[in-house]
């Protein structure tokens, strides 16, 4: 049969990025409590495209992610895009999969679980370079962001309650309350898991976000708020002292870049209260 993408395009121009969008697939990701977890995730592959092919393979995009789809840790993320680089012959390939993760969590006080979910996406870029890296036995070939041409960050969004400073400071009764999320993104040199990352989130803020709260967990939950009030300044910067404490086996900083935004839906003000940082080691 006639393949017209493996034809010769005569306009001389490359394209940095072409392939498949908005691909949804379950996957299995790591999970620190059960080892695994199935979910569902939201996929955008691309490959680069030279000045001379006419177009890609649509389909080997969906031959490869499914190939690694019951397997998607962070180091396998980055395998299959190396795979991918090999399968459709291009020097650079790209992804994105974003998915809610799942984590049961207790009530405080009654002890009463629910499930809480967190969007974490992961994203990466390997180049043909670095395709050699499966299979070495090179540790840091098998590390994000330590291999030459190899870059993978993860994102991660966890909801928490926060009480304004302000408003506790200068009211007799009470303080206004709102819901606000934290959303980290990070570049790592070694393995962390994603329920550290949303534990670190959640004590920053006044108080965590429960799925299921019985009278005696509310009671707690707001006077622990009141107890601990924040502004989305001090959540960031709480965020980012927690992130720079962390360390690989070996005692160096985990994190060689991360950012943090704190951004409250607030309860009196017609608009939102927001805060950003980064680091870089």
């Amino acid at each position: 049969m006639r393949d017209i993408q493996n034809e010769k395009d005569t306009r001389e121009i490359p394209l940095e990025k072409v392939g498949v969008k908005g691909l949804k697939y379950p996957v299995k990701v790591l999970d620190k409590l059960n080892k695994t977890q199935m979910t569902t995730g939201t996929v955008d592959l691309f490959v680069n495209l030279p000045h001379d092919f006419k177009g890609t393979h649509m389909s080997r995009f969906i031959e490869v992610f499914h190939a690694y789809h019951d397997d998607l840790s962070m180091k396998q993320f980055l395998t299959m895009l190396e795979d991918m680089c090999r399968r459709l012959d291009a020097q650079c390939a790209f992804g994105t999969m974003t998915f809610p993760f799942f984590v049961e969590k207790a009530a405080p006080v009654s002890g009463q679980k629910g499930m809480m979910c967190y969007e974490c996406t992961y994203e990466g870029k390997v180049s043909a370079a670095s395709s050699g890296s499966k299979g070495s036995t090179d540790p840091a070939a098998l590390i994000p962001n330590t291999g030459s041409g190899r870059e993978f960050a993860v994102s991660i969004a966890v909801p928490v309650t926060t009480l304004c400073p302000c408003s506790k400071a200068i009211s007799r009764q009470g303080a206004h309350n709102q819901r606000g999320i934290v959303r980290i993104k990070v570049r790592s040199t070694g393995f962390f898991w994603i329920e550290d990352i949303i534990e670190a989130a959640e004590k920053s803020a006044s108080s965590a976000v429960y799925s299921l709260l019985k009278r005696e967990d509310e009671k707690f939950v707001t006077e622990q708020a009141y107890d601990n009030p924040r502004f989305v300044e001090d959540v960031v910067r709480e965020v980012y002292s927690a992130l720079k404490g962390f360390r690989t086996s070996e005692g160096n900083p985990l994190f060689c870049w991360f950012s943090v935004e704190a951004e409250n839906f607030e309860s009196i003000h017609n608009h939102n209260a927001y805060a950003y940082t980064e680091y870089r080691a």
